[in-house]
């Protein structure tokens, strides 16, 4: 008896360590508060973190939530809850009424461009421009790329807006998510 109780503790604690091994071999980035698994998608590790509330339920209001849990690859510029409140006040709430739904699409398709760009691939295209890159949005208009010192990369937007990357390459099973301190507009 006392054998098959040592047997079956040890078996526990052999898928336990196994289990634990395997969410470790992931890779995860805190993000808000949460890992970003990169087993899940877009959606999925949004709606984990904390600082990007306001994103998820914008891209809820704006029907995008199939399209970003799609395969992909996107690369998107996640602003944070921080980022929504430097908008004039109000501008959230307007932006997220039925009647605003255009409008709020576009504004967070300009967040996401077709492929994935890492960070060492934003680096080769600034190297490429001399400092500066252009990328095309899912919503067909241009956002820059600046470079603004070793590892640090700026994006400035249609309205000469600039906005940080604070948390570069948190990958995803459909592509890749940098955070972002400002909500880009397009032009």
């Amino acid at each position: 008896m006392k054998t098959l109780l040592r047997t079956a503790i040890c078996a526990s604690l052999l898928l336990s360590t196994a289990s634990m091994a395997a969410m470790m071999s992931q890779n995860t980035t805190m993000v808000g508060g949460a890992e970003m698994y990169p087993s899940k998608n877009i959606v999925e590790n949004a709606l984990n973190s904390k600082d990007h509330t306001t994103l998820v339920a914008a891209v809820k209001a704006a029907g995008l939530v199939d399209t970003l849990q799609g395969k992909g690859p996107f690369t998107v510029f996640a602003p944070t809850n921080a980022a929504f409140a430097k908008l004039p006040a109000g501008t959230v709430d307007n932006l997220v009424k039925p009647e605003n739904k255009a409008t709020l699409t576009s504004i967070l398709t300009y967040h996401v461009v077709a492929g994935k760009y890492e960070m060492k691939d934003l680096e080769k295209l600034l190297k490429k421009g001399n400092g500066t890159a252009e990328l095309k949005t899912v919503n067909g208009q241009p956002l820059w790329i600046l470079n603004n010192g070793p590892h640090n990369i700026q994006l400035k937007d249609g309205k000469g807006n600039i906005a940080n990357i604070s948390t570069y390459d948190v990958q995803q099973k459909n592509g890749v998510i940098d955070v972002i301190d400002t909500v880009l507009m397009p032009k």
